[in-house]
């Protein structure tokens, strides 16, 4: 498979799952969540990141995004690939209570082998397979989706009681992301 991202419509909104090498539990510490949520709000405050709607979980993230500012999509979600995947190692490296550190390394120093354009660490998978969302019910679709990816897993029974997605926003609440642009479903 292709490592090219497919975006086709510069001003398309796009839903993508990435993974963590080898489908690694990275997220089951906050702290590296933190740094996932953080970052999106980077983007969405001085790159032009749209978000409709994400989720983090133990070890992908569903996003829903558009990018406003005339930069590409897919240039807008390397970025954010290339900073999370150093700071997060670097997180991992610096964590004294990481009890998988070496674990952890290894692993994407072994991705790194694999890859022609990554020298120490591998920490995302290069697949995110950008799907274009282009009908009211198509994105809703994907929304609940996404929502309900951590009652899927056990983690919550509503999916708004999980700390690490958009679902607050939705149910008249607010999460932890600022500016999540609430999509409303027009049927």
């Amino acid at each position: 498979m292709s490592r090219n991202y497919k975006f086709h419509n510069p001003k398309g909104l796009y839903f993508v799952s990435f993974a963590v090498v080898e489908w690694l539990d990275v997220f089951s510490r906050d702290s590296y969540k933190d740094i996932l949520v953080d970052s999106l709000h980077y983007c969405q405050t001085h790159k032009g990141m749209e978000i409709i709607a994400w989720c983090v979980m133990t070890n992908h993230v569903h996003l829903i995004f558009r990018s406003i500012a005339g930069q590409k999509p897919e240039q807008l979600l390397g970025d954010f690939k290339r900073f999370t995947s150093k700071a997060i190692v670097r997180a991992i490296q610096e964590n004294t209570e990481e009890n998988r550190k070496e674990f952890l390394l290894q692993q994407f120093k072994k991705g790194a082998e694999k890859s022609s354009n990554v020298n120490t660490y591998q920490f995302w998978r290069h697949d995110n397979k950008p799907i274009e969302l282009w009908s009211n019910h198509v994105i809703w679709q994907k929304i609940t989706y996404v929502h309900n990816n951590p009652v899927k897993a056990g983690f919550v029974e509503n999916p708004e009681d999980y700390k690490y997605n958009s679902a607050a926003d939705y149910a008249d609440g607010k999460g932890i992301l600022d500016n999540v642009l609430v999509f409303q479903y027009l049927g």
